[in-house]
């Protein structure tokens, strides 16, 4: 009697305990319209490949979803309120894209057959700084062909 209780409770307990089935839940998958594609390009058309993405929601300072482009430089979204969203596609290499989308209350953008702009925050900087740098080396190459012209007077 023992013997056949202890089987018992071995069996009830591996039922519990074994992964399966029984104990599992399921999953499900859908498709669904409606979401914001992005693309995200250099100035030559080459698409900005596995970008990093940050999303920002209307008045909200921690980011709503962050993410990576495709091969192509596309990044989808899903808004969820109206107002101006904000996205942040950084390289990392130097390039950032800065880019505003005003979305409706049924959550599509304001205008979609115009194409919503960004800006090259850090191109711009580096093209002041090439500017700058530019004005140096010439400034060096002034400063250098003058001294060479006094030491060769001196000899």
């Amino acid at each position: 009697m023992k013997a056949i209780l202890s089987i018992l409770l071995l069996f009830i307990s591996a039922a519990f305990l074994w992964p399966g089935p029984l104990s599992a839940h399921g999953v499900q998958g859908q498709v669904a319209p409606g979401g914001l594609v992005v693309s995200a390009a250099y100035s030559d058309g080459e698409p900005m490949s596995y970008a990093l993405v940050k999303v920002f929601a209307p008045e909200a300072e921690l980011t709503f979803q962050t993410g990576r482009t495709d091969r192509n430089g596309r990044f989808c979204f899903f808004p969820d309120r109206a107002g101006s969203w904000r996205m942040l596609v950084d390289d990392e290499m130097g390039h950032l894209l800065a880019m505003e989308m005003p979305v409706t209350e049924t959550l599509h953008l304001e205008r979609p057959e115009h194409a919503v702009s960004g800006t090259g925050i850090t191109s711009r900087f580096q093209g002041i700084l090439v500017g700058i740098s530019i004005i140096f080396g010439i400034f060096g190459i002034v400063c250098w062909l003058k001294s060479r012209g006094k030491s060769a007077g001196l000899n």
